[in-house]
């Protein structure tokens, strides 16, 4: 995860440095899903992972840590699921469209279009995220995924913040 840039109250021209120390091998993969619901305050749901630069370790999710994130999000919410796919290549996985004909009661899924993060709301909270580490230098992997994951819970337990991610795409909610 590359650190977003932030503004500084540094002079004019006289930009700070700031060293850290370590290799920088590792990442945090961050998946997530934003579930609306008329009449209820909105879901944060989310999953991170992370990759060591070990040999052999999986860099990314695999089709069945998004089938989790899935059957989290309907176990939680007791309620029927529309899931709306970016173009990831493992969204589109023969697995993950066999888990979704399989549970086809309670689970519907689309393609969003090609290049069309402005229509997703997690986008908006992908950038909350970003803006809110800003400037935080982590010294180490784990680290990283402690301030992650404490902006993440922010972000979760602030409705309206999930609400404007909603509203900036310019989509609405409306009952069946």
């Amino acid at each position: 995860m590359k650190p977003p840039k932030g503004r500084t109250w540094a002079p004019r021209g006289a930009r700070p440095v700031v060293r850290v120390r370590g290799r920088g091998n590792g990442r945090v993969n961050i998946a997530g899903a934003v579930c609306f619901r008329p009449g209820s305050r909105p879901h944060l749901f989310y999953r991170l992972h992370v990759y060591h630069g070990r040999k052999g370790e999986p860099k990314t999710f695999a089709w069945h840590e998004y089938r989790d994130l899935i059957i989290t999000a309907h176990q939680q919410l007791k309620a029927p699921l529309v899931w709306c796919w970016d173009n990831l290549n493992v969204h589109l996985a023969k697995e993950l469209a066999a888990f979704a004909e399989e549970h086809q009661d309670w689970l519907r899924i689309f393609q969003m279009p090609s290049y069309a993060p402005e229509l997703n709301p997690a986008e908006g909270v992908w950038s909350l995220l970003k803006r809110a580490i800003a400037n935080f230098v982590a010294t180490d992997l784990g680290g990283l995924v402690r301030i992650v994951k404490r902006k993440l819970k922010k972000i979760q337990f602030r409705p309206h913040l999930i609400d404007g991610c909603l509203t900036g795409t310019g989509l609405i909610i409306e009952p069946w």
